[in-house]
């Protein structure tokens, strides 16, 4: 059967008290993965390893910088990475949905999350077999797809699992707990890098791309040590009742009853779904084309860049945790809105202030980021009190499905304006089209309702 139920999950636990140890263990898991995201996929690995002239022929790796075969070569290099990552997006919109539709009926969402945060690990651990020579850039590029494949399904069930360690009342701060502490995470981890960098690595041999590896091996390591508590405090959600485990294929025909159930019968969870897909790839953008920007557009140094990162992270990490205040207070749906309005008024001020110099990247670049963690937060704490009990996992499979279905509409804005005027800073102007257009959806969202007090018989 595809039968919604009559409440949701949060509703289910509004006379709960949440041990304190099952939200700091849920949200440490956040804190545990985030290396993956800001070393690995956006600062260090892929941007300054990966997509370097280490893995191209010699001779064209000894061209000038501005030689156009070697600019041709490096651009291979970054399309290779763009198709891999592309396979990884495809991937993840088909499988997330089924696979976390299959965890709730049959009560193993904990089982989905641990099995998808090893192979992490272990892909994490696998990049340090990616040598410094060019025959090694395909295994880098696949192993950095996997990763990412993982990580999305152990996210979805991460995600799901938020009904688990809050109520009504607590979820906006809990959601914000998790998505802070990622960020402060990628701040702690991206300090270590730097503080490496800056010793030389204390004498250790740096050369085929050794440094690098190394790093890919201390994510690994973080991930370790802070990925287990999720799995040992926080108990397993109930298998969905009502409903009949199916085989793989038919899970899709399963599928696709339950969104036009969500058409008829949630309708807030399903219109929520395509806005946030429209203004989460602007959010993603941010992060995406935000060094390129400070670099390119404002002139940033290498370490200004850094500099630059870790002051985001640190400003979107803050601001995430005490947004989760105001989500609880006035409801996600107000605090999405206000930090989708000052993500655009923030974007129109770097784009209209350029030729001011770095100073307005640094204020407005950092109040972007300042609204970008409450956004996510927000988001996850929004779909959480929207959706019905023991679809969860599904539910938040479609949310990373939409999201994927997105993916392109920043990309083609920030390409497409830099392509017609011919400066990097018009991209910017493309992100925060995608931001605003998600806004005026989400205006049209409604609020979920609060939840009904329990009622014994």
């Amino acid at each position: 059967m595809t039968d919604i139920a009559p409440s949701t999950g949060l509703q289910q636990q509004a006379d709960r008290e949440i041990p304190r140890k099952q939200v700091w263990s849920w949200a440490l898991w956040d804190w545990a993965t985030q290396p993956f995201n800001s070393v690995i996929l956006t600062f260090v690995f892929t941007a300054l390893y990966l997509t370097s002239d280490t893995f191209l022929d010699p001779s064209v790796a000894a061209l000038a910088d501005d030689d156009p075969v070697k600019e041709a070569a490096l651009a291979d290099l970054a399309s290779g990475l763009g198709w891999a990552i592309t396979i990884a997006g495809v991937l993840i919109a088909v499988l997330a949905p089924v696979l976390g539709q299959r965890a709730d009926i049959s009560g193993r969402r904990k089982l989905w999350l641990g099995g998808s945060t090893a192979a992490l690990i272990l892909t994490m651990f696998a990049l340090f077999l990616v040598q410094g020579e060019p025959s090694y850039f395909v295994l880098g590029v696949a192993l950095i797809a996997a990763g990412t494949v993982f990580s999305e399904i152990a996210g979805v069930n991460y995600n799901a699992m938020l009904v688990q360690v809050s109520t009504p009342k607590t979820v906006g701060k809990v959601s914000g707990l998790g998505w802070g502490l990622g960020y402060i995470g990628g701040i702690v981890a991206l300090v270590l890098v730097v503080v490496a960098t800056s010793f030389d690595w204390w004498g250790m041999p740096t050369e085929n791309g050794l440094a690098f590896r190394v790093i890919a091996v201390g994510c690994a390591v973080w991930g370790l040590l802070f990925a287990w508590p999720v799995l040992v405090y926080v108990p397993e959600a109930p298998a969905a009742p009502r409903r009949e485990q199916v085989s793989f294929f038919r899970s899709y025909v399963v599928l696709v009853k339950d969104i036009v159930a969500l058409w008829r019968e949630s309708r807030p969870t399903f219109w929520f779904l395509l806005a946030s897909a429209v203004y989460r790839d602007g959010l993603a953008g941010v992060f995406a084309f935000g060094a390129v920007i400070a670099a390119v557009a404002f002139h940033f140094t290498s370490n200004e860049v850094m500099i630059f990162g870790i002051a985001a992270n640190l400003v979107a990490g803050v601001s995430t945790i005490l947004a989760g205040w105001f989500d609880d207070r006035f409801g996600p749906r107000a605090v999405i809105l206000f930090a989708l309005a000052g993500l655009v008024v923030a974007g129109l001020a770097v784009f209209f202030l350029h030729d001011a110099g770095t100073l307005v990247f640094w204020v407005f670049g950092l109040i972007l980021c300042l609204f970008v963690g409450p956004a996510q937060a927000a988001s996850r704490s929004f779909l959480a009190r929207v959706t019905p009990a023991g679809r969860e996992s599904e539910v938040f499979g479609l949310y990373a499905t939409t999201g994927r279905a997105a993916s392109f509409l920043s990309p083609l804005l920030w390409s497409s304006l830099i392509a017609v005027f011919g400066a990097t800073y018009w991209g910017i102007l493309g992100i925060v089209v995608v931001i605003a257009a998600g806004l005026v959806m989400m205006v049209f969202v409604r609020a979920p309702e609060p939840a009904r007090p329990q009622t014994s018989a």
